[in-house]
Parts: structure tokens; C-alpha cells; sequence
């Protein structure tokens, strides 16, 4: 296993004038800059009395600053800290004080709604746009920041040049990153990630979705998720790929914009993304081709005519769409499968760093989440046919949550397995197949054992169901939908909706499974980043 950083080293010296970090039609920086952004921050740390193992807060909206920021804390041996800009201030007051972190590098917009007050380990916090200081009450701390570009400009007179570059990587056991979990289950722990996780994830990157100097990719997850962090930025940017963030969640006309001009080798996106260009692309496209697709030989016409426009829209250069972080409709994943589209499913989580599964779209199997990337197993009698939870082992897994003992006890088995909690099946293949969450797991009357997600799956086909969540309610199964109605329907069409919605899925679901009830919601289900839905809100 070569360690990431090597990488980052190894591309830098060969690539020193190549773009490596872009905000997309913004600032531009090369791998030579990224080097000098790295020495400048190792002279700031060694200033300030900041050493390995300090942590250091990112809360910001994704920009290549961003990154530049990352890789200065990562590769001088600090633990990072990414906190989500969409956490309200509170909330990143507590995170980063509960992390212990001493600098925080933030959004100016961020910092002004929080207080001092809340993080008393605090020693400065650095706006990460343009590096000035928004507070600080350590004047050494401060003093080294603002003197790093004179303290660099003494170390390298003539400027610094790629045989410079030379990096520690006998750090494989040490502690790199806290992340903060959003999830669907409640309240956020901070999982300890090290660099020989991290370096293991892009061990296995580079084997099974490889890239070459001078491809780029667009980055629109949140750089303070893993999966973003981990799958659109460090593993293409250590290659030589030059990433295009584009900050704030762009809308479709902006993202499609963008990937035609930057013409990205991969997209990397979650499944409501492809969704929404199944349902308002390729479902009308097939529609006004109905009747040419009732002619034999016309189909396989069609949909490759229909796969050629959806490539071009994405700049016609991806070798594969990986999703992540929720199902795919299936509905639309029959669709993408007769189209040929290169598209792949996988399974993570953030204390996997965040790979559990995978498999290239090739050999990729329809409804599946790929192969287990190390180590799985199903914790049930009959692994095959019958649910049981994920568990997990492999140098890419968490090392525990952080300052939370009794989190990181209850997460591993006796036997040194990580608990998922995800339940889930297994075929011959190893193909792993996702049943749901143990939590949101309803057990019925019958004894049966009710996966919401399954039923969600039925809904989402359903005419007007835009998304759904589906809960037990003294033992009556529950589906809460938000639709999308025509803006004409009156009142009295709206009231049969649910009725005709619960009839409609009823028709394919087993009879231990069948939904009571359907209450329609005003308003989307709120979200993680990933764009799961936040179950434990809805009840």
C-alpha cells in the first residue's frame, strides 16, 4: 500500500505547474502552489507551538481554498476537522470544541453568528477566503500566522522548487481526521479516521476506478462528508486530476454547465441527482418515442441514442457515474441498465473512510451495492436469503469515535468486527444486497420482519410520489409522502391522492408488508448531506 501523501509528493514534483485546485470560473491554483500553501502552514504550525496531533476545524463551503487549507493541516501531521457549513453555528461552536481543535479556519459569514464564548480551547479562528485573522487570543498563534509568507520567503530566497518537496509518511497508525457524523439516526460522533485508512482508500481507488494526470473531475459534495472528501477530491487530486469545486449546491443548469466545460473522467453524485435526470430527461424522451419503441429493433436504437445525449450533457468524457449514500430508484436503474449507462452503486459509510462496497459498472449487478472492498459478513443463519446486520473488518475502518468510549465499545463486536448497522444480504457472488436499518427495521403483527426501504422503493414508482418515509404506528405500517400535484388539481382529486397512492403500491407489496395508511407532507424530508433522509425526525 502506497501511502497517499507519497502520491501528493510524487505528482507535485512532476507536475508542479499543472492546475491541481480550481474554484470553477474562479481562482485557480497548481500543484507548485499547493506545495508552497503546505511549507507555508509547516512554518506557521512550528511558530505557533501547534504540533502533530493538534487538531485543526475546517467549516466552510467547498472552494479550493478549502482544499489548499486540508492539505496544509494533513500532510504536516495535524488532525483535521471537517464541520459541515450547513451546521448551525451552535452546533459548530460544540463540534469544535468537543474536538479539542485550536484553529479553525471558517466562512466569515459562519463565524459572525458564533461566540467566542463556546470554544474556549480556541486559539484563533482564520477566515479561509483571503487568510485574514477574524479573532484570535493567543498572540502567538496570531503573530506566526501573519508572518508564515516572510517566515517562507527567508527559508526559500529563490523560491521553492519540486526537488524541495519531501513529505512525512511514517505516519500510517496516526490519527488524521475527525469527522463529525450527520446521519439519519440523531445526534453527530466524531469518527477518528488515520492515515493509513485514508490510505488504504485510495489504494483501492487507484485499482478499480484509476485516473491519469491531467483528467479532471467536478466537485459538488460536501467536502466535509467523506464520501466527497475521500472519492472527489483526495484520490483524484494526489493523481494528478485536477479538481473544480463548484461551492454552494449549484442548480441543474449551473452543474450541467459546468461538467460540459470541465468535461470531468468520473461523477461522483448521489442517487436523487441521476433521479431527477431520469425523471425529467430520459422519462419524456422515451415518451415521445413510445410508439417507435413498440417496432422491433428500435430499442436498443433508442436508448443508445438517448445514452449518447445524457454522456455529451456531462461533457463526454465519464467513464463511470458512482453513486452513493441512498438506493437507486429502481424504476430508473432498469432504465439505466438497458441504456448501457456506466453507472455503479456503492456502499459506505463515514467510519469506513467510507468504502464498504463496490464493483465497476461492467460486472456491477442490478439493485446490489458491488462487492465488499476487504473483509464482510452477514451476522445471520442464513447469510443468503435471510437479513442480518453488516459487519465489517479492514485497515480503511474507523479506530473509534472520538472522547466517546461507550459509542466506540458498542460499535465493534467481541471479536473485532465493526457494527454497521445496516442490515443486509449476501449472494454467491458476494453481491451485497442493503434490507435497511436496524432501527427503522418494523417488526409486524404477522412476526415478518418490515424493511422500510423496501417499501419506500414500491412508493417511489407511485404516480405523484416524490419521496417518502414509512413508519410503524402501533404496529399499523405508516407511509408519510411529499408529492408533487398539479398546480390544477382541485380539491377534491387532492383528497383521493393518498388513498389512490396507498391502492397502487398495495398492488406490489406482499400481504405482511401492505401500507395502512398515507398522510401526505407539506415540505421535502430534511437531510443529510448525502441526501439521506433524517428517519429519526419522523416518527
Amino acid at each position: 500500500m502506497i501511502h497517499y501523501v507519497k502520491n501528493l509528493e510524487e505528482t507535485i514534483r512532476q507536475h508542479w505547474n499543472q492546475k491541481a485546485l480550481c474554484d470553477y470560473e474562479g481562482d485557480a491554483f497548481t500543484y507548485g502552489d499547493l506545495a508552497i500553501n503546505v511549507e507555508q502552514f509547516k512554518l506557521f504550525f512550528e511558530a505557533a507551538g501547534i504540533n502533530k496531533g493538534d487538531k485543526i476545524a475546517i467549516c466552510a463551503r467547498n472552494c479550493a481554498r478549502w482544499a489548499l487549507t486540508f492539505w496544509g493541516i494533513n500532510v504536516n501531521g495535524r488532525v483535521t476537522v471537517p464541520l459541515l457549513a450547513d451546521f448551525h453555528p451552535s452546533n459548530v461552536s460544540t463540534l469544535t470544541n468537543h474536538s479539542d481543535s485550536v484553529v479553525l479556519f471558517v466562512d466569515k459569514e459562519i463565524w459572525e453568528k458564533m461566540d467566542p464564548k463556546d470554544t474556549p480551547a480556541l486559539k484563533a479562528a482564520i477566515n479561509i477566503k483571503d487568510g485574514t485573522l477574524l479573532w484570535q487570543q493567543d498572540k502567538k498563534v496570531a503573530d506566526a500566522w501573519e508572518t508564515r509568507r516572510e517566515a517562507y520567503d527567508k527559508l526559500y530566497p529563490h523560491g521553492m522548487l519540486p526537488q524541495h518537496v519531501t513529505y512525512d509518511t511514517d505516519n500510517l497508525d496516526d490519527l488524521a481526521i475527525i469527522n463529525y457524523t450527520s446521519g439519519t439516526t440523531g445526534n453527530p460522533k466524531g469518527v477518528m479516521l488515520t492515515y493509513g485508512a485514508m490510505a488504504d482508500t485510495d489504494d483501492f481507488a487507484n485499482s478499480h476506478f484509476p485516473n491519469t494526470p491531467g483528467e479532471t473531475i467536478v466537485s459538488m459534495l460536501p467536502l466535509a462528508h467523506m464520501y466527497g472528501l475521500a472519492i472527489e477530491f483526495i484520490h483524484p487530486n494526489v493523481d494528478g486530476v485536477t479538481v473544480y469545486f463548484l461551492g454552494k449546491i449549484p442548480s441543474p443548469t449551473t452543474l450541467l454547465k459546468a461538467m460540459q466545460k470541465v468535461k470531468p473522467y468520473m461523477v461522483v453524485t448521489v442517487p436523487l441527482v441521476m433521479e431527477k435526470i431520469y425523471a425529467n430527461s430520459i422519462v419524456p424522451a422515451l415518451k415521445k418515442r413510445k410508439k417507435l419503441l413498440a417496432i422491433p429493433g428500435m430499442k436498443k436504437v433508442i436508448y443508445r441514442a438517448i445514452r449518447k445525449t445524457i454522456m455529451s450533457v456531462f461533457g463526454g468524457q465519464v467513464r463511470c457515474f458512482i453513486m452513493g449514500g441512498a438506493a437507486l430508484n429502481p424504476e430508473a436503474e432498469r432504465c439505466f441498465k438497458k441504456m448501457k449507462l456506466p453507472y455503479t452503486v456503492g456502499y459506505g459509510m463515514t467510519e469506513a473512510c467510507p468504502l464498504l462496497g463496490y464493483e465497476w459498472w461492467t460486472e456491477f449487478v442490478p439493485g446490489s451495492c458491488g462487492k465488499p472492498i476487504h473483509e464482510l459478513r452477514i451476522d445471520s443463519e442464513d447469510p443468503q436469503n435471510k437479513a442480518g446486520e453488516i459487519q465489517a473488518r479492514g485497515r480503511n475502518l474507523t479506530i473509534g469515535y472520538y472522547k466517546n468510549p461507550e459509542a466506540t465499545a458498542a460499535a465493534f463486536t467481541d471479536d473485532g468486527w465493526f457494527r454497521t448497522g445496516d442490515l443486509g444480504v449476501m449472494d454467491e457472488n458476494n453481491n451485497i444486497f442493503i434490507r435497511g436499518r436496524i432501527k427503522s427495521m418494523i417488526l409486524s403483527s404477522s412476526g415478518q420482519n418490515v424493511y422500510p426501504e423496501e417499501i419506500e422503493a414500491v412508493l417511489a414508482n407511485c404516480q405523484y410520489v416524490t419521496e417518502s418515509v414509512v413508519v410503524d404506528r402501533g404496529g399499523k405500517i405508516v407511509a408519510l409522502v411529499y408529492a408533487e400535484l398539479p398546480e390544477d388539481m382541485d380539491s377534491d382529486a387532492r383528497a383521493t391522492v393518498p388513498e389512490a397512492i396507498r391502492a397502487a403500491a398495495n398492488n406490489d407489496l406482499p400481504n405482511y408488508s401492505k401500507i395502512n395508511k398515507v398522510e401526505l407532507v407539506d415540505t421535502p424530508f430534511e437531510k443529510t448531506p448525502k441526501m439521506s433522509i433524517k428517519r429519526f425526525l419522523y416518527k
